[in-house]
């Protein structure tokens, strides 16, 4: 935090007690971009920005060129993807259209090198029920929180199939979906395993899951798989 925010103790202070009004837009350093400024709209968007560009959950270096990211929410693990080099290319999806909005604001600048589509992402296609709550961060499918909302669902083989017809291979999937995350990754076709490099997603699960393809490490509540070198 302190070598990576320019309000250090302002951030500080909001992240140790709940505290500061919302919206706020927060000052983050980055390898390619300088000092980018998105904004928050509560306590819970601090938190993200903590785990993501502070405690690197889903750390990406400056040779990261192509990033899908499941479970978008309001852009912030996109914008670090982003900004890690000029030349990184994101493909999005978020469900919640009142993450839609914040994420489109926090991406503004980068318009050329993200797709964003507006759906859910699970190991099955369909309309599905999707459990939203004010802070946009915790929804996901068939949860029960403040509203549920139907939403179009993607099965995980059909959004890597579209993703690996442009691209040659993908260098991170990231996976936040509030607990389908294991259910997803079990669902992915060996053949699209091959051409992934890593695989980022949250689960309390001690399974060992490819082990011929991946190393598998476990960092804070995120799942690592890394492509060995042989796989």
């Amino acid at each position: 935090m302190l070598r990576l925010y320019p309000d250090f103790a302002e951030n500080l202070h909001r992240y140790l007690f709940d505290s500061g009004n919302y919206p706020y837009p927060i000052r983050v350093r980055t390898p390619a971009a300088g000092i980018v400024q998105p904004t928050l709209h509560s306590m819970h968007d601090l938190l993200t920005v903590n785990e993501v560009f502070c405690r690197h959950d889903y750390l990406a270096d400056e040779k990261t060129r192509v990033v899908v990211d499941i479970g978008s929410n309001i852009g912030i693990s996109a914008l670090y993807f982003l900004t890690r080099n000029s030349t990184c290319r994101c493909y999005l999806y978020e469900p919640d259209p009142r993450n839609l909005a914040r994420l489109r604001t926090n991406l503004a600048a980068y318009g050329s090198r993200y797709a964003l589509h507006p759906v859910a992402v699970a190991n099955h296609s369909g309309m599905v029920d999707f459990g939203t709550e004010p802070s946009g961060r915790y929804g996901g499918i068939g949860l029960r929180l403040t509203e549920s909302i139907q939403v179009q669902c993607v099965d995980i083989n059909v959004v890597l199939a579209q993703v690996l017809h442009r691209e040659e291979q993908i260098d991170i999937l990231k996976i936040d979906t509030e607990g389908a995350e294991l259910d997803i990754v079990q669902a992915i076709r060996r053949d699209y395993l091959e051409r992934i490099q890593r695989i980022y997603f949250e689960s309390p699960s001690q399974r060992r899951l490819y082990p011929d393809l991946f190393e598998q490490q476990k960092y804070g509540g995120v799942c690592r798989l890394i492509r060995r070198e042989n796989g």
